[in-house]
């Protein structure tokens, strides 16, 4: 009984750390956000992005606060952050979703990851063309996607309409690290 006993325990290890060797993690990856207005465009960075990348099971999942984001402007701030965002109500965007065909064995491919995009209490499933490069060990996810402010309820005042885009390209770059370290 005694024998057995460091046979599961090294086992129950083993397996733990198989498990986590595919797993990585982007503690500050970058989104960024553009929308032209014919007054004055918008963007912004958030350089605070959590994202978790699981290979074995080819998933992403990314959080972030979207008080976060900076702007150049405060005013530009203020108003996404209380009149469009709402952050008070909603204060993080998050993607759940699948790498469509990775191949483990390459060291750059440009794959399709499918998921579910929750931006405003909002969720909808969006299909974004990423690049994958796997470089000394670390893998680096990038790329970019446009949004309809429509799709997540943004409500803009008509007398702004005109001023904001009805679409929004979404820019990300994330740096992922071995989960253990």
């Amino acid at each position: 009984m005694n024998k057995i006993l460091p046979f599961f325990l090294l086992l129950i290890l083993l397996t733990g750390f198989s498990s986590e060797e595919n797993q990585f993690i982007a503690r500050q990856g970058h989104v960024s956000f553009f929308s032209y207005a014919s007054m004055e465009n918008i963007e912004a960075q958030n350089n605070q992005v959590l994202s978790i990348l699981d290979l074995r099971n080819k998933k992403i999942a990314v959080s972030m606060l979207m008080r976060a984001f900076v702007f150049k402007k405060d005013l530009m701030y203020e108003h996404f952050n209380e009149s469009y965002i709402e952050s008070d109500i909603y204060p993080k965007a998050t993607f759940e979703g699948n790498i469509l065909d990775f191949e483990s064995s390459l060291e750059k491919q440009t794959k399709i990851v499918r998921g579910n995009l929750t931006i405003h209490g909002n969720t909808k499933e969006i299909d974004i063309k990423t690049t994958i490069e796997k470089i000394n060990g670390t893998y680096l996810l990038s790329g970019e996607y446009n949004v309809f402010v429509k799709d997540f309820d943004i409500k803009i005042p008509p007398i702004l309409s005109s001023n904001i885009a009805k679409m929004i390209t979404i820019k990300f770059r994330f740096q992922y690290q071995s989960y253990e370290e």
